[in-house]
């Protein structure tokens, strides 16, 4: 069957913020006494959700998260995305340019989605009530729960879904879902998205064509 809509993961996908948040965070957790850098980050915590990186943090430590890790980053992250976030380059003439029923489903909490989309000038590109969080389901990616629900609740027939995402735990909750999943690896390595189950793209350019052929 053809593609029908959409369902757009916002890290790394519609905002520009992962190396914002893989530098923020790793310095956080160096100054913590864990050193850590933006690749283990990037290995940890890309795609996934805040609960499920901690507990990598935890069995890295030996003991349980620092109770005030969570504050201090976001404080610091949310202060730079203010500073510096910017749209992912091309995703507005993209999204200019696709006419499919849309929204967006990520591992952030609903706050930080709309903080990100907000500073970079894409939140009045969603409605309210197509925005989805990983707080919104029992289990965060790369279990499907995140985009069948929110195909659920925005009518879409998950095998006439397509999913855009950046991150192979993303990709992997896309394939689980049923849906079509296209991997944007302008950050990620390609092959890593391949073998998860995504057709691989390098550029926003590319995301309406590979849609509209879909559509066919």
């Amino acid at each position: 069957m053809s593609i029908a809509a959409v369902i757009f993961d916002c890290d790394g996908v519609l905002v520009d913020s992962e190396p914002i948040a893989g530098a923020i965070l790793a310095a956080t957790l160096t100054e913590l006494g864990l050193p850590t850098t933006p690749s283990d980050v990037d290995r940890d915590f890309k795609g996934r959700s805040w609960e499920d990186g901690l507990e990598v943090v935890e069995a890295r430590r030996g003991a349980a998260p620092w109770p005030d890790l969570r504050a201090r980053y976001r404080e610091r992250l949310f202060a730079a995305f203010e500073e510096q976030l910017a749209a992912v380059t091309g995703i507005e003439a993209a999204l200019d340019a696709i006419s499919l029923p849309r929204c967006v489903a990520s591992s952030g909490d609903h706050e930080r989605i709309r903080r990100g989309l907000g500073a970079a000038k894409l939140l009045g590109r969603f409605e309210d009530a197509a925005i989805f969080s990983v707080d919104d389901v029992a289990r965060g990616k790369p279990a499907p729960d995140l985009f069948l629900h929110a195909a659920a609740r925005m009518g879409f027939e998950p095998g006439r879904t397509a999913v855009v995402e950046d991150s192979p735990a993303g990709v992997e909750a896309g394939v689980a879902a049923g849906m079509l999943v296209l991997g944007y690896a302008e950050r990620t390595d390609a092959e890593l998205l391949r073998a998860a189950g995504a057709v691989a793209f390098e550029r926003m350019a590319e995301l309406p064509a590979l849609l509209g052929a879909a559509r066919e």
